[in-house]
């Protein structure tokens, strides 16, 4: 019986894998590593925690003394009965409802889009791809606020005598407009983002697919969509904490109207009209901040997934 070794240059390979593999956890593992975690993590976390305390602290001790003094009590929900049903605050929770009716499509008309840009820009040859691949990567650099002003005048006058998508008259009640709008502006970091992740799927498995008679269409459903989903899941993270925290588009493109008003746009008006009663944007704030950490948390394991996807071969 005759065995066969491996050649050297498999050999060397995997030596070298192993030791990269090895070096890397040691750098993860180290003591000042995880102490630097552990700071920036207590760092992050004292906000929101002295958010959260001073949101179910009575009006006088809130005015009276730090969140930090108010750690043994005493404790009430008043606060967050005012702003969810009291006084001027009793359609907060129409707010959040027009915060996620405006953030779900706004994640998910880019990520549609961007997933059948990127993979054609990957997969797919035409004339003209690189140079258009470019002008989408240059675009990214272009700041949002100078584009307000010309994409506001194209809803409100759009051409070709289209309807107009600005006001309450408009179809969509004036979302339409700000879904466009989010959409347009994740567009370019997202095509760039899946592009670059499908470049890392080997060209092999695309070039099995064909030979055994599968198209476009069969390779993008079949085979694309179920590898990209950690990479989808990741940025349909980041785009939903944008838009769930945005006040400026909300602001420019909702006209202003509170029918479709985002619940940032009450915060800013609590802030603004009641300064005395920051006791009640704590509150406020706070019943802003679960949504999106709920979804966080939720998905955190795509998350991570997304983040680490095509960072290691082999």
């Amino acid at each position: 019986m005759t065995t066969t070794n491996p050649p050297a240059g498999v050999v060397t390979g995997a030596i070298a894998k192993e030791s990269a593999a090895s070096t890397a956890k040691k750098a993860l593992t180290n003591p000042w590593a995880s102490l630097a975690a552990v700071v920036i993590a207590v760092l992050w976390t004292v906000p929101t925690a002295g958010l959260l305390i001073s949101s179910f602290r009575p009006e006088n001790e809130v005015k009276g003394s730090g969140w930090w003094t108010g750690l043994g009590g005493p404790y009430t929900l008043e606060n967050y009965r005012e702003v969810l049903t009291g006084g001027s605050s009793a359609e907060f929770g129409t707010y959040v409802i027009n915060s996620i009716v405006i953030t779900l499509p706004s994640v998910l008309i880019p990520i549609t889009l961007a997933t059948l840009a990127a993979y054609a820009f990957a997969w797919m040859r035409f004339p003209g791809r690189n140079l258009l691949f470019i002008g989408v990567f240059a675009l990214q650099i272009v700041p949002i606020q100078i584009t307000m002003i010309p994409l506001l005048s194209a809803y409100v006058k759009p051409p070709f005598n289209l309807i107009s998508l600005a006001g309450g008259e408009a179809p969509g009640g004036g979302f339409y407009t700000i879904w466009l709008s989010h959409s347009i502006f994740a567009l370019p970091l997202a095509i760039y983002l899946l592009h670059n992740f499908m470049r890392e799927i080997p060209g092999e498995l695309i070039e099995s697919a064909r030979v055994d008679g599968a198209g476009h269409v069969q390779i993008f459903s079949r085979i694309m969509l179920p590898l990209m989903m950690p990479a989808i899941a990741a940025f349909g993270i980041f785009q939903f904490l944008w838009v769930w925290n945005d006040l400026l588009v909300a602001l420019v493109f909702g006209g202003g109207s509170l029918d479709i008003s985002p619940v940032t746009v009450r915060l800013a008006e609590l802030s603004g009209t009641r300064g005395a009663d920051w006791h009640l944007l704590s509150a406020g704030a706070f019943v802003s901040l679960v949504v999106p950490l709920i979804v966080f948390l939720s998905l955190q394991r795509y998350f991570v997934r997304g983040l680490l996807a095509g960072s290691v071969k082999g």
